[in-house]
């Protein structure tokens, strides 16, 4: 189950895994931000001891060509690889498990209890939904509804 990605980011994900995995590095998660004539591709990757900035000018090379060759879209784009980083988006349910304990903000596609938003603290994954605890309160949020899912940075 992959969150809050379309069948097209996910589609592209299966078509980079491959070789992001050979350079060493993971897919993170994809985001295609179609914006008319400026679409953006923007490709997420990770690997133990985090992302250089070569990592990711390495990826981009192969991957680009990847595309190319498929003709991953009849319109303009621009490919951008990046880490995760801080506030790193979650797209997978395993990210979202190994992130339990972090405080996590997350968008919905549909109100749930009145509303879209909820910010709080991950305190678990429970039948594909993320239980995250507000002050008193507990939600669980089906992740099929969610829109973007961010790890809030805390800097102690």
């Amino acid at each position: 189950m992959n969150g809050n990605m379309n069948r097209r980011e996910r589609q592209v994900e299966e078509l980079l895994t491959p070789t992001v995995e050979s350079l060493g590095c993971e897919v993170w998660g994809v985001e295609f931000l179609n914006q008319g004539k400026h679409s953006k591709l923007r490709l997420y990757i990770d690997r133990d001891g985090g992302v250089t900035v070569d990592d990711c000018a390495q990826v981009s090379r192969h991957v680009s060509d990847i595309l190319d060759v498929e003709e991953f879209s009849n319109s303009a784009y621009t490919l951008e690889v990046s880490s995760p980083g801080m506030d790193r988006i979650l797209f997978k349910e395993s990210q979202y498990e190994s992130n339990v304990g972090e405080q996590i903000d997350i968008r919905l596609n549909f109100p749930f209890d009145g509303r879209k938003r909820f910010v709080g603290t991950l305190s678990g994954v429970e039948d594909s939904s993320a239980v995250v605890q507000i002050e008193d309160e507990e939600f669980l949020l089906p992740l099929e509804n969610v829109q973007r899912a961010r790890v809030v940075p805390t800097f102690s």
